[in-house]
């Protein structure tokens, strides 16, 4: 688990991707590889198309549909090459010293899962290029990526900036325990302040695991505030990242827990569609 791993496609969000993965891998000091894939579905591979001999004067339109879907596939592996190599340039302006490229034809989440084992970070568009022009819409294949893939995925919306604090959602579960150490060891949140915020009623034991939670991240030398918050998930957490101004965003992905579980389902699909801020998903 090495690399940030930046999915790079023609959509309008891909200068925000590359920028988010130039920004992860100089904070991780990990190798970046910028990846684009060929959708097999959309640019098929070209079949043998010998059984349709006899087929009269339908041969000659086959023949020449299958030397048009030919050179479209070539136009979009060209124009992927061209994409990544803008990208690349563009990872490098940002002090990425050797970005890596590589082009897949196949299936995307297919190729994630592929690629898992070497993929420190996954940085991916809230849009992809088939997502049309809605602000709000989220790409087909996001939540495909979301549930295959048990690797933290940085979701970034159209626009990047390096971001300067973060929240935490905090339930108290191995999940988000998990996540306060990896804030903890991870150079990607160095000197940032952190915001533990639990969604749901004000106990005793709710009190308690935040300020174990906030000592954990204290001993370690960040500036932590914990909240608990009663209400909705969605509108809850978002209200107090624009209360606090907080840039990124970080949580479980599925579960059984409150915060958990709004990952099955529309909630999942609300609360990444909503964010304008990177979210930060952790399995």
């Amino acid at each position: 688990m090495t690399h940030v791993l930046a999915c790079i496609d023609g959509s309008a969000q891909a200068a925000a991707v590359c920028d988010c993965a130039a920004w992860a891998s100089r904070r991780l000091g990990a190798p970046l590889t910028l990846l684009h894939v060929l959708d097999q579905q959309q640019y098929p591979v070209s079949g043998d198309l010998s059984g349709i001999i006899g087929l009269g004067s339908r041969e000659f339109l086959l023949q020449e549909l299958a030397t048009l879907d030919e050179r479209r596939a070539k136009l979009a592996l060209e124009e992927g090459r061209m994409l990544l190599d803008s990208a690349r340039q563009r990872a490098i302006m940002a002090g990425v010293a050797q970005p890596e490229c590589r082009q897949r034809h196949g299936d995307l989440v297919e190729t994630l899962h592929e690629l898992q084992d070497e993929t420190r970070l996954l940085v991916i568009g809230r849009q992809g290029e088939d997502s049309g022009d809605a602000i709000q819409h989220i790409g087909s294949q996001l939540e495909s990526v979301i549930r295959a893939l048990h690797r933290p995925i940085l979701v970034t919306p159209g626009r990047f900036a390096a971001p300067q604090s973060l929240m935490l959602a905090f339930d108290g579960s191995a999940t988000s325990r998990k996540g306060v150490e990896l804030l903890t060891g991870s150079p990607l949140f160095r000197d940032m302040p952190i915001h533990l915020v639990m969604v749901g009623s004000e106990t005793g034991d709710a009190q308690a695991q935040l300020e174990a939670a906030r000592d954990r991240l204290s001993a370690s030398g960040f500036e932590v505030h914990i909240a608990v918050r009663n209400g909705d998930v969605e509108p809850t957490l978002h209200g107090y990242q624009a209360e606090h101004g907080i840039d990124l965003l970080v949580m479980g992905a599925y579960g059984h827990s409150r915060i958990r579980q709004f990952f099955v389902g529309s909630t999942t699909t609300s609360m990444i569609r909503t964010t304008s801020t990177p979210l930060l998903l952790l399995r």
